[in-house]
């Protein structure tokens, strides 16, 4: 079982920008893709971000398409999301996940391990 620890939230007005990590434990991080999830006050748990092994393959939920970029860097354990161009509904507790699997997915039931999230509040 993996451990993931993210770190990075705050609070920010709309427009700026933050850097999310999340740093991994064990000596096999470089094995298995990862993935970025959030989730706002009274909704569900949604995908944001996910990549591939080596980072070559990435997907986004079209709603952070061209704003978010999600990275990693397999010789620190950890990955990022880049978060630019903040808006207000992008207001949520973020979570990074190991995912089952070498390649990225959308769906959580793919992911084996979380973190206990941070919060990101973009105020307007």
């Amino acid at each position: 079982q993996v451990e993931l620890v993210e770190s990075g939230g705050g609070l920010v007005q709309a427009g700026s920008s933050l850097r999310l990590s999340c740093a991994a434990s064990g000596r096999t991080f470089s094995s298995y893709g990862m993935g970025w999830f959030r989730q706002a006050p009274g909704k569900e748990r949604e995908f944001v971000a996910g990549l591939s092994w080596s980072g070559a393959t990435t997907h986004y939920a079209d709603s952070v398409k061209g704003r978010f970029t999600i990275s990693r860097d397999n010789a620190k354990n950890t990955v990022y999301l880049q978060m630019n161009s903040l808006k207000p509904e992008d207001t949520a507790v973020y979570y990074c996940a190991a995912a089952k699997g070498s390649h990225p997915s959308t769906f959580r039931s793919d992911f084996r391990s979380w973190g206990q999230g941070t919060q990101v509040t973009v105020s307007s």
